[in-house]
């Protein structure tokens, strides 16, 4: 037995709570993981609340990712002591995850914890700043420069917004952060934003064309924040779409696309390779800074965690939290 949060479903009544969990409930894997931090994602508030249908099998711990110490293995990537970092792979939907304190998992979805990270901090980052260095990866392979303009990040205030600041900041591009809390407007310029816009200039129905304002984009937002952050972006810039806080829906236009020669790139983070895993993580210990990376970063426990999701759902929640097992 061990403690973590379990998601049930009696009778058709939803539930998750803190309690201990029986070794049956981790189900298959080859390597057994001692978690010793988590984190909370959007999926995870949405998992934890029952909001929206992202858990598959019922009794199940929810939790995205961990970070930890290899406890046991049978996969010859992996032995006893060895540090790991896992996000995604339908872990905390489809099979047990990182909000407890085991976990066990298929060895080829591990990727080893970067020398530059403790566990806390590889947490701290998250499936969230993970998805924001493949978001900026995409930029950068189109073909984007920081001479070329501002960047504009979406949902900038929260996490993926909030790692993506500082990560195109530290990597000298001109950042215009849009968050829809205005008085969070300091603490994304210490991240390194160069200006803060009200998400209300984006969150509306727009025209199917702006006036050319964007060399590049980073969303987390979708719906219409999308839609209107392509129709201002310039000829021939980039928009990296990652989220659906806003919506699922997309109310554009061809325009942008046909007319100024935009590209769309859709950035997924779930069953991304190993090879980018590795690209990422080995990106993020060479340009994320670790002392801000501190400040966006609020610490809970397993029993806070549960009141935290729903309030992340809410957009009550800024930066980065992390859960402690």
């Amino acid at each position: 037995m061990f403690k973590g949060i379990l998601v049930t479903k009696t009778d058709g009544v939803y539930g998750a709570s803190v309690q201990s969990v029986d070794d049956a409930v981790l189900g298959d894997g080859d390597v057994t993981v001692g978690v010793e931090w988590s984190t909370l994602n959007y999926k995870d508030g949405l998992a934890i609340t029952g909001k929206s249908p992202v858990v598959r099998k019922f009794p199940l711990v929810p939790g995205i990712d961990f970070a930890g110490t290899v406890y046991s293995s049978q996969n010859p990537r992996w032995k006893v002591g060895d540090k790991v970092v896992l996000n995604g792979w339908g872990v905390g939907e489809s099979y047990s995850g990182g909000l407890a304190q085991t976990a066990r998992v298929k060895g080829e979805w591990l990727v080893a914890l970067p020398a530059a990270f403790t566990t806390r901090q590889a947490m701290a980052i998250g499936t969230a700043g993970y998805t924001a260095m493949l978001c900026v990866m995409a930029l950068e392979k189109h073909g984007v420069r920081p001479t070329d303009g501002e960047v504009l990040v979406t949902g900038a205030s929260g996490g993926v917004g909030s790692v993506a600041v500082s990560l195109l900041s530290k990597l000298g591009y001109t950042v215009v952060a849009s968050t829809g809390r205005l008085e969070e407007a300091p603490y994304l310029q210490s991240l390194g934003a160069s200006s803060v816009i009200d998400r209300n200039e984006l969150s509306g129905p727009g025209k199917p064309l702006a006036k050319e304002r964007w060399a590049a984009v980073v969303d987390s937002v979708g719906s219409h924040t999308l839609a209107n952050a392509c129709a201002a972006t310039r000829y021939g810039g980039a928009v990296a779409a990652c989220g659906l806080a806003q919506g699922m829906d997309f109310p554009a236009s061809v325009a942008p696309f046909i007319l100024r020669g935009i590209t769309l790139y859709g950035i997924d983070s779930v069953m991304a390779p190993l090879a980018k895993r590795e690209e990422a993580w080995a990106r993020l210990a060479r340009d994320l800074d670790v002392a801000k990376l501190e400040a966006l970063t609020t610490e809970i426990s397993l029993e806070q965690a549960i009141g935290v999701a729903a309030e992340l759902l809410q957009g009550k929640v800024r930066g980065r939290v992390v859960v402690k097992p």
